[in-house]
């Protein structure tokens, strides 16, 4: 595979932005070579600048459920941005994505807009010491829940790729207040809540941890976390940047039949383009400003291009049988693969829930929890991810990341693509 226009970027990159990229996964540290600098995508496909044509199963790290550039929303971009790209006002396509959303998810009743799926995380935990009174904030080891300083404590995505467990130029003292726990240990969690949960704000995980690894939960594990809160008086926040809008309009709330008290979105939400919202009940939003005092702003929140670009792709999430027919195309993509794992007895996991899979190089039946995940399994990721590209199929470049599937995969794509994956995994475990 020619790579020589991107490794000609790539250079010119490292001269001017840290790492030569703007979030630090992109890099391919972790994986062989220098990053693919994409030129396009339309479909299920990208093309890189040398010309390399790859079935996508990154999907932009998941928004993109419907492909690449498909119409509807590239029209309803096109037919907004000729009236302004930002206003730092409200417009009409505000209500009427906040309108589609709420009346078609079974656990909001308020939503609010923000640029990034960081900042609705950040602006879901403000929110929650606001109506708790509260300073204590838990999580999840192996959870992400973006870069906000207090954040950063085991958290999983790029930070295990680098070996990393928290980030420098954070200090202690925004940290002190973070408290972290494994996944999958009611225990654990019981024991905290026993010594200071009068002191808890909220509770915050990835119903559906996709970040670092595909750590699929028990559901009377996140029922015993809804309880516990409730019990001491502390919120449950589910985020749902990745999962949100992905195993179905409801997310995992509604997979689950577990109602939080907040729930935080991502760039799906918006067709792709900037942005992240959070929601919950009437009687919990309206301590956000300028209703109540808890302060959180924006100018680019309800940006209307991005708005637009959301109500097209939020119409298209909800017709008849939307859902079934991407998760019948994720099962049938990881049954071939799992058939031929089994039929090789290899040491080799597929993980998958909704349209969202996640291939580990392990033997654990289930994989919950961070700690189960062997950091030299890595090694073998690296070798599967090479031959994928060798043959057309673009994947995350780490192997703590999930991978997607859009509308826009074909049965005669993905029944090569599980070809191709069979065969790098072989590659892949041989010495």
């Amino acid at each position: 595979m020619n790579r020589e226009r991107s490794n000609q970027l790539f250079e010119i990159a490292k001269t001017l932005m840290p790492g030569g990229v703007n979030s630090p996964v992109r890099a391919f540290k972790s994986v062989n070579g220098s990053p693919l600098f994409i030129k396009k995508g339309k479909g299920s496909k990208i093309w890189d600048e040398d010309g390399n044509e790859f079935i996508d199963f990154c999907a932009s790290w998941g928004p993109l459920i419907l492909g690449h550039t498909p119409d509807s929303v590239v029209q309803a971009i096109q037919q907004t941005v000729v009236y302004g790209s930002s206003f730092g006002a409200p417009t009409v396509l505000e209500n009427q994505l906040a309108e589609l959303v709420i009346s078609s998810h079974p656990y909001l009743e308020m939503i609010r807009f923000v640029s990034s799926g960081t900042e609705a995380v950040m602006s879901a935990l403000r929110l929650a010491r606001g109506v708790t009174g509260r300073d204590k904030i838990l999580k999840f080891e192996g959870c992400y829940h973006g870069h906000a300083d207090s954040l950063l404590v085991k958290a999983g995505s790029g930070l295990v790729t680098f070996g990393e467990s928290t980030s420098a130029g954070v200090p202690d003292s925004f940290v002190a207040e973070t408290l972290v726990l494994p996944l999958d240990n009611e225990l654990a969690v019981e024991e905290l809540f026993n010594r200071c949960g009068n002191e808890i704000a909220a509770v915050i995980i990835e119903p559906i941890p996709a970040n670092n690894g595909l750590l699929l939960q028990r559901k009377e594990y996140l029922e015993f976390l809804r309880d516990i809160t409730i019990k001491y008086g502390s919120l449950l926040i589910f985020d749902e940047v990745i999962s949100g809008f992905r195993i179905g309009f409801g997310g995992a709330s509604q997979y689950y039949g577990i109602r939080p008290d907040i729930i935080t979105f991502g760039k799906i939400i918006g067709g792709g383009m900037p942005v992240g919202a959070y929601g919950s009940s009437k009687e919990i939003m309206q301590n956000i400003s300028p209703e109540g005092k808890v302060y959180q702003a924006g100018t680019l929140s309800g940006n209307p291009v991005a708005m637009a670009a959301g109500i097209a792709q939020m119409k298209a999430c909800l017709q008849d049988r939307f859902y079934e027919s991407l998760e019948k195309k994720t099962t049938d993509l990881v049954k071939v693969i799992k058939q031929h794992i089994d039929y090789y007895e290899l040491p080799v996991r597929i993980f998958h829930i909704g349209s969202i899979f996640w291939i580990a190089f392990s033997r654990f039946k289930h994989i919950r929890s961070a700690s189960k995940i062997d950091p030299d399994s890595m090694n073998y990721f690296k070798k599967m991810h090479g031959y994928l590209l060798e043959h057309g199929i673009y994947i995350g470049p780490s192997g703590y990341e999930v991978s997607f599937i859009s509308q826009a995969h074909t049965d005669e794509e993905l029944e090569r693509a599980a070809q191709v994956f069979c065969d790098a995994i072989n590659i892949a475990l041989k010495k």
